[in-house]
C-alpha cells in the first residue's frame, strides 16, 4: 500500500471525482458511510455522541456521519468550532441535510465557555481539521482541542487527529493536537502515523476504504509504502518435489563471543527455520560445545581465538553472510570485520556489534559491498549515521544514508522502516511490543541471512524477512501474550508465519 503526502491525497480525490463523474459530496458520503459502519460495530446505541466539527471538508464528514448516527438511533449532538465563517460548499450541503433530515442539535461553539458538559460514557468524534492543515492549531480551535484532551472519554478522530500534520510535525504545537483513542484514516495511512512520538495522538489507527480511483493510486508516485501480506506473498519462493538442500543455499553466520554464544544459536536456528539448506557458524572456540549441543543441525567453524572473533577465512563457499550478533567490539574483532567486508563480494547482512564496529570506524562504511543490509535499532543507527532529534528527521537521514552508501537500512521499531538506495522507504505492518526482547534482532538477522542465501534479492530479503519476523512474533503473542514472548518463541512460529502468509493465496 502506498503512503501519500497530504497534497497527493487531495489530487487522488479530485481525480476520482472527475473520472467517475462523482459529485464531491457523494465521495464525502462514501467516507461517512465507512465511518458509520465502523462505529456501529463498536459502540452501543446507549452512548451519547458529541461531534466536534470544523469549517472544512473534515467537518463535512462529521456532519454526514452525525446524520447517519442519528438515523441509526444514536443520541447525537454537533458542536461547530466557529473560528471562521468560511465553510466549504460540501460542508454547507451536509449542514442543510442534517437540518432537514434529522433533529440533531447543531451548536455553535464560538467561545470556550460554551464547551459542553461531557460524561465519561460519552463518545467524542473529532472532525475539526483534516490532513490539509498546514499550520499549528491556535486560537479557539487550540482551546477546544486542549479541552477535549482533558476529557475522560473515548475520542475517535476522522481521517487524522485534528492539529496533526500529515508528514513533518517539527514545527507543530503538541498541546494543540487531539489525543485520539482511534484514528480512522481514509484509504491510506498518513506518513506521520509511522512515527513513535505521534502514537499519543493517533491511538489505534485503522484504514477505511472509500473507493478512490485505482488508476490514480497506481499512477501517483510515492517514495513511501506500507508492506502488507499481498506485497510479500509474491516474493516467497516455492519448492519443487526434487529439490535438495543444496538448492536452498549455504549461509555463514559470524556471531557470538565469550558469554554470548546464544546469539549465534538464535540466529542459526532462525536461518534454518526460514528454509536455509545449510548454515555454518563461525564463532570463538569457547562456544563450539555449546552450539553443537544446542543446535546439532548447524555446522561450526572455530575461530583461532578462544573468546573473540579474530579471523574469518574462506568465505567463497558461502552464498551469503550474516555478521554481528554478540561478537563484541574488541580490537582484534574490529580488524577481522574490516578484513571481511574488504574482501566480501557476497550478499551481506550486518547487525548488532557489527554495526557498533562500523560506528567506531565510519570510514569503513565505504567498504561495504553494494546492497549490504544493515539492521540497526535507533541507537545503533545513531552510532553509524549521527544523532537526530525526532523520527521525521531520522527518516530523512535514513534515506540519505542508504543513497550515500548504496545499502539497505532496516531500521527496527514498531513500524520497521526499510530504506533502499533509490530513495524509497517501506514500513512494515507486522510485529508487536512483545518482540522488544533479548535476541529478537538476532532472529531477524538469521531470517534475512537465510533468504539471501536462498537467492532472494537483497531488497526482497529485507521486505520478506521483516514481514516474516513480525508475523511470527504476532502469532507467538496471540498464543501467549506480549509479556511472555521470547526470541525462541519467534523462531518456533516462523513456519506458522509462512503458512499464514500463504493462506491468502
Amino acid at each position: 500500500m502506498k503512503i501519500f503526502r497530504s497534497d497527493q491525497i487531495r489530487e487522488i480525490d479530485s481525480f476520482t471525482i472527475k473520472n467517475e463523474s462523482l459529485a464531491p459530496v457523494d465521495l464525502m458520503e462514501r467516507a461517512a458511510s465507512q465511518l458509520y459502519k465502523w462505529f456501529i460495530q463498536r459502540y452501543e446505541r446507549s452512548k451519547r455522541i458529541i461531534v466536534f466539527i470544523g469549517p472544512g471538508n473534515n467537518g463535512g464528514d462529521g456532519l454526514a456521519l452525525s446524520r447517519m448516527l442519528h438515523n441509526g438511533r444514536y443520541e447525537t449532538e454537533v458542536y461547530f468550532v466557529y473560528f471562521t465563517d468560511k465553510t466549504t460548499s460540501n460542508w454547507e450541503i451536509n449542514r442543510s441535510r442534517l437540518e432537514k433530515e434529522t433533529s440533531v442539535r447543531f451548536n455553535v461553539l464560538d467561545t470556550i465557555d460554551k464547551f459542553p458538559l461531557i460524561c465519561s460514557d460519552d463518545i467524542i468524534i473529532d472532525a475539526i481539521f483534516g490532513s490539509g492543515l498546514t499550520r499549528p492549531a491556535d486560537g479557539l480551535a487550540g482551546e477546544v482541542i486542549r479541552k477535549i484532551n482533558m476529557m475522560d472519554t473515548s475520542v475517535v478522530s476522522v481521517d487524522i487527529p485534528s492539529g496533526l500534520f500529515g508528514e513533518d510535525n517539527n514545527t507543530n504545537i503538541a498541546d494543540n493536537i487531539i489525543q485520539a483513542d482511534y484514528t480512522l484514516s481514509f484509504q491510506f495511512p498518513k506518513l506521520s502515523f509511522m512515527f513513535s512520538e505521534n502514537e499519543r495522538f493517533t491511538g489505534i489507527w485503522e484504514i477505511l476504504p472509500i473507493g478512490l480511483s485505482a488508476q490514480a493510486v497506481q499512477n501517483t508516485h510515492s517514495l513511501f509504502s506500507y508492506i502488507e501480506n499481498s506485497d510479500v506473498l509474491p516474493l516467497l519462493k516455492n519448492r519443487n518435489r526434487f529439490d535438495h538442500k543444496g538448492n536452498f543455499g549455504h549461509g555463514l553466520l559470524v556471531a557470538g563471543s565469550f558469554g554470548k554464544t546464544g546469539a549465534a544459536i538464535l540466529g542459526a536456528r532462525a536461518a534454518l527455520k526460514t528454509g536455509l539448506g545449510l548454515v555454518t557458524c563461525h564463532l570463538p572456540s569457547c562456544g563450539i560445545p555449546v552450539i553443537q549441543t544446542a543446535l546439532p543441525e548447524a555446522m561450526v567453524k572455530a575461530d583461532v581465538s578462544e573468546k573473540h572473533i579474530s579471523d574469518i577465512p574462506d568465505i567463497d563457499q558461502f552464498d551469503a553472510i550474516g555478521l554481528g550478533p554478540g561478537i563484541g567490539t574488541e580490537n582484534i574483532t574490529q580488524k577481522a570485520i574490516c578484513d571481511l567486508i574488504t574482501k566480501c563480494s557476497k550478499p551481506l547482512v550486518i547487525d548488532a556489534d557489527g554495526l557498533n564496529i562500523l560506528g567506531l570506524n565510519k570510514e569503513w562504511l565505504s567498504l561495504l559491498p553494494p546492497l549490504t543490509i544493515l539492521t540497526p535499532h535507533p541507537k545503533e543507527f545513531e552510532r553509524i549515521a549521527g544523532k537526530t532529534d525526532n523520527s521525521y528527521t531520522r527518516l530523512q537521514r535514513q534515506m540519505e544514508f542508504s543513497k550515500e552508501h548504496n545499502c539497505i537500512v532496516v531500521l527496527k521499531g514498531a513500524n520497521t522502516s526499510i530504506s533502499t538506495p533509490d530513495g524509497k522507504v517501506s514500513y512494515n505492518s507486522t510485529g508487536n511490543p512483545g518482540m522488544a526482547t533479548a535476541g529478537s534482532g538476532d532472529v531477524l538477522t538469521g531470517i534475512i541471512l537465510s533468504l539471501l542465501s536462498q537467492g532472494y534479492k537483497p531488497e526482497n530479503a529485507a521486505f520478506a524477512g521483516v514481514f516474516l519476523h513480525g508475523t511470527a512474533g504476532d502469532i507467538a503473542a496471540d498464543n501467549i501474550g506480549f509479556e511472555s514472548v521470547i526470541a525462541t518463541d519467534i523462531i518456533n512460529n516462523i513456519g506458522a508465519a509462512f503458512m499464514r502468509i500463504r493462506s491468502f493465496e
